[in-house]
């Protein structure tokens, strides 16, 4: 039998960089509102008690950048700029311009907003089609916000992550071999009661038990202190975390983020429809797993390139699968936003626990092929 482990990880809503991907989110939703034909690409840098907004945005919206990110940062948790930032107290700087008129002439026609390529994944190891060792992240991730906001564990800062190794056996996943959770907590929290209490309320309620046994290694903040957290323990940047935004590794990807994009920019609207098509591939019955390049040029309506690869678990030969994607798909910019209705204010809802694996969001919906 082949065995091998494989590990990913996840962030909660209060990482600094998550705050900004949700910033930039956020003020991409408010343009969309009020304008669904905004143009955004929006960046978010977090460092002490400081925010900074920067990028383009061409839109008929009118917007309080400055609430945005306010009301973001309280909704976050985030009230001590001794210990991390103050929504209160912090310094709000922006910096916007209007989209390059350069860039214009190709997407007001209908052609890529850029050059690039994109991925799509899916594979049939959980409900939700997505690698087990990021599912699992994703869901102790989102636990530990959970227990926190809902005081079961009040002593709780936003800050933290989660990581996961599984070990498979013949390309299943097998086990949990390792989890580790580092949070961060108030200065008078006993840190042996910290353990027990993610133990308990945390990894105890969301990993089956039948995944864990005497042998899996559980690490609860390895360093044994984590005070100094959020963006005065560490800067933040709108898409730094695409890897937890998509499928922790398991899978390539482009290099393109997604967060504080309009759905013109092809990094983020492209990756959503081939995660659409790679789904139902493998909902479908057609693989047990699939993977999908496309590849842009700046202008340009039809992709250059489309690759398929079904490791051999498909049930068509991987050519096959690309002519049907062909038939069956139309993978212009303007094509995949009307397909997934990608002009309405759903942007928020992505930023936190994985763009993927969501099954409200129009790119998770299941078809007949």
């Amino acid at each position: 039998m082949k065995k091998y482990y494989f590990t990913s990880e996840s962030v909660t809503e209060g990482h600094p960089d998550k705050i900004c991907d949700n910033i930039s989110d956020t003020i991409l939703d408010e343009c969309l509102k009020q304008d669904r034909e905004s143009r955004v690409a929006v960046e978010t840098f977090v460092s002490n008690n400081n925010v900074t907004i920067a990028g383009q945005i061409t839109t008929k919206a009118k917007i309080n950048i400055e609430q945005i990110v306010r009301n973001k940062l309280k909704e976050i948790g985030y009230d001590n700029e001794k210990t991390d930032i103050d929504y209160r107290t912090c310094k709000i700087t922006t910096d916007i311009t209007k989209q390059s008129p350069d860039i214009a002439l190709g997407v007001d026609v209908g052609g890529a907003g850029d050059q690039g390529i994109m991925f799509g994944f899916a594979c049939d190891e959980t409900p939700n089609y997505m690698p087990y060792a990021i599912y699992m992240a994703h869901k102790l991730s989102k636990r530990l916000t959970d227990v926190r906001k809902q005081g079961i564990i009040p002593y709780l800062r936003p800050d933290g992550k989660t990581q996961v190794t599984v070990e498979y056996e013949d390309e299943k996943p097998k086990k949990i071999e390792t989890i580790l959770i580092s949070t961060q907590h108030l200065e008078s929290a006993n840190l042996d009661k910290l353990k027990e209490d993610i133990i308990e309320n945390v990894i105890k309620k969301e990993v089956p038990g039948n995944m864990m046994d005497e042998n899996t290694k559980i690490y609860v903040n390895p360093t044994g202190r984590f005070v100094i957290g959020g963006p005065l323990g560490d800067t933040g940047l709108t898409g730094r975390k695409i890897i937890v935004d998509t499928y922790g590794g398991y899978a390539r990807h482009g290099g393109g983020c997604f967060s504080g994009k309009d759905a013109s920019k092809v990094d983020r609207s492209a990756a959503y429809m081939l995660r659409f098509i790679a789904k139902n591939i493998v909902a479908n019955g057609l693989a047990k797993k699939c993977e999908i390049q496309v590849s842009y040029a700046i202008g340009m309506k039809e992709p250059l390139s489309i690759y398929v690869n079904t490791f051999g678990t498909g049930t068509k030969s991987d050519e096959e699968i690309v002519e049907l994607i062909k038939q069956k798909f139309d993978l212009t910019p303007d094509g995949i936003i009307d397909y997934l209705n990608l002009k309405e204010p759903i942007y928020e809802e992505t930023t936190n626990y994985g763009h993927f694996g969501k099954e409200n969001l129009p790119w998770e919906r299941i078809i007949k092929i």
